[in-house]
């Protein structure tokens, strides 16, 4: 019954009028154009294959960063306990709780890091090695989509890849990367198990939608993404739902299953978070809209590096203008940015760095804007074409997501609409092939893709440095301390702390800190949630730790105006500057008497 009905929708969309009009159909690019080729499709998979494993290899040596810790406690909890993902207790926010109170995200990442960790070990390279397949199938999903969307997937799956978006979070071991590799392949198999008829197709897809959401929960929205692209191209309610509630049976069983064994369903649970931090943190919607651009454009620069092909100089210039008032409106605050780390300090900092800051801003928030606006022209240029409905949705629903329902905006939350972005690119050249047909155009195109890349690489470069000197300042500490009689404690979370509790040092707990004369406490300046002693304990500075670094762009300083994990930290996703070493704090507690902060 179901292979029946839906070669019948598929007969009708594609004999409509006497003419085919089926998503596969597209106009072709000029011959001149560099990325279009006959070559068959599996050289193109082995190229980005080839492209996406040259890029990420020299970082498979990155120091674990940010929530990696996390994944990671969750994936030897499970090497231990399969069962029993969250059982167990971890200093996060200030004080131990329960890692079912503290995590936000389902536990399939972890189960795969556990399965290769149990194995091959927890090491760095091999971590990243194994979030490398991952990466690919993001590449080649994007690829393999991009074959019935675009006469130029490879350019679409470039465009994709060199991003700082895709290459930040394919750096990490967390889950977002996973969860887009998934969200993809669903959407492939789903696409082409409606036409022609291929039920397996449609089952496959429908494991891999609860696959997307039990690895992160943003994976529920391909429901009705799907469900709205099928009614759009088949004009009808039919049989091919009944394969959507699997996934929706799927999660069920998850809430259930989490309920019994940790009090409430987690799903739950992240959204009364989210619901929460939003509340905590009170800026106006047109702040989070603004940052939401910022965030969507700079991590999927490409949509920034090919405008001058993208759009005419007449409607760069009006996108220019809007973009350099929204961008004064956020560096002066004049929106309403709500809570940020370092309040009024980073606030100041920002409008005393408002010509560097304002311009990020500006060509970040133009980039966001290219990618909105292509996506609604692309649906308005093709209203009946399904294929424009489901990417249209799939962006304008990411950008919602990230700045209006999301704990925070930051690059993990707009990482799955940079794949549509790569496939919009190339629809909207599709439309203006007069400009495609001359050389300086494809070269303009080359080296877009290329200013793009380059961008992404320094990025991504600087992320890593800043992770790999948490793990310095934690290994330094130990070359200290090493001999000190009393305890060593420390605060601050991310990857300082996942070092720093293998070598064997307590997390600061505030409610639980036993402190006793001549223990050492370690403070980063540059972290998050750092645990106070009580008000009666003294302490001295004994030493400043300083991490030099050399870069030269940042992915979080409060100062800087950049938050890629956070905008807390800031409105953009990365900020260019002189960035300042990382400090850290080593103070020794002298009595339980007097009274001065860690941050002394």
């Amino acid at each position: 019954m179901v292979r029946r009905e839906l070669q019948r929708g598929s007969k009708d969309i594609r004999h409509k009028a006497g003419r085919p009009v089926g998503p596969d159909l597209h106009p072709a690019l000029p011959n001149s154009f560099p990325f279009t080729s006959e070559a068959p499709p599996r050289h193109s998979y082995l190229v980005l294959f080839g492209i996406t494993v040259l890029i990420l290899l020299p970082f498979s040596g990155k120091a674990y960063h940010i929530d990696d810790t996390l994944f990671l406690f969750t994936a030897k909890q499970i090497a231990n306990h399969p069962l029993d993902p969250y059982g167990f207790e971890v200093v996060w926010n200030k004080t131990a709780q329960r890692m079912s109170d503290v995590t936000e995200n389902p536990p399939l990442a972890s189960y795969y890091a556990a399965l290769f960790g149990r194995v091959a070990g927890w090491s760095e390279r091999v971590m990243h090695l194994v979030f490398l397949v991952p990466a690919l199938a993001l590449v080649l999903g994007t690829y393999r989509l991009g074959q019935r969307c675009t006469s130029s997937p490879i350019l679409a799956a470039l465009a994709a890849l060199l991003t700082p978006g895709v290459l930040v979070s394919a750096t990490s071991v967390m889950c977002d990367t996973m969860m887009v590799a998934f969200w993809i392949w669903a959407v492939v198999l789903w696409v082409e198990g409606l036409d022609p008829c291929q039920p397996y197709y449609l089952l496959a897809s429908s494991l891999l939608i609860a696959a997307t959401a039990l690895t992160k929960y943003y994976g529920l929205a391909l429901i009705p993404l799907l469900v709205t692209y099928s009614l759009v191209r088949l004009r009808r309610f039919g049989s091919w739902m009944l394969f959507l509630l699997i996934p929706v049976l799927a999660l069920l069983a998850y809430e259930v299953w989490t309920g019994h064994l940790y009090g409430e369903g987690l799903i739950e649970a992240a959204a009364a978070f989210a619901a929460q931090q939003r509340e905590f943190q009170q800026g106006s919607t047109l702040s989070h809209a603004l940052i939401s651009l910022s965030f969507a454009g700079g991590c999927a620069a490409s949509a920034l590096t090919l405008l001058p092909i993208l759009w005419s100089p007449k409607q760069i210039l009006a996108g220019a203008v809007v973009s350099v008032f929204a961008a004064l409106a956020l560096t002066f605050n004049w929106v309403d940015f709500g809570a940020r780390v370092n309040g009024p300090q980073a606030a100041q900092s920002l409008m005393d760095h408002a010509l560097l800051v304002s311009t990020e801003l500006a060509l970040c928030i133009l980039s966001g804007f290219s990618i909105l606006v292509m996506a609604i022209a692309d649906v308005w240029a093709r209203r009946s074409d399904a294929t424009s409905w489901l990417l249209a949705l799939w962006v304008l629903g990411t950008f919602f997501f990230a700045g209006f329902v999301n704990w925070t905006v930051n690059g993990r939350s707009v990482l799955p609409m940079i794949p549509v972005v790569g496939l919009l690119i190339c629809r909207r050249l599709e439309r203006i092939p007069g400009w495609l047909s001359s050389r300086p155009t494809a070269l303009v195109a080359v080296g877009g893709l290329a200013a793009a890349g380059v961008l992404a690489l320094v990025v991504t470069g600087s992320d890593a440095t800043w992770a790999n000197s948490a793990r310095e300042a934690a290994n330094r500490v130990y070359g200290k301390t090493r001999l000190e009689h009393g305890t060593v404690h420390f605060v601050g979370h991310w990857g300082f702390q996942y070092y720093m509790q293998a070598l064997g040092f307590i997390p600061g707990d505030e409610q639980n800190y036993r402190l006793a004369r001549g223990d050492l406490l370690i403070v980063p300046l540059n972290n998050t949630e750092l645990a106070e002693p009580a008000p009666e304990v003294d302490l001295v500075l004994l030493e400043q730790l300083e991490v030099a670094h050399g870069n030269f762009v940042t992915t979080m300083s409060a100062d800087m105006g950049a938050g890629f994990y956070s905008s807390y930290w800031g409105p953009l996703p990365f900020a260019f500057g002189r960035v300042p070493p990382e400090r850290y704090n080593i103070l020794r507690v002298l009595s339980q008497e007097g009274g001065s902060s860690p941050n002394h």
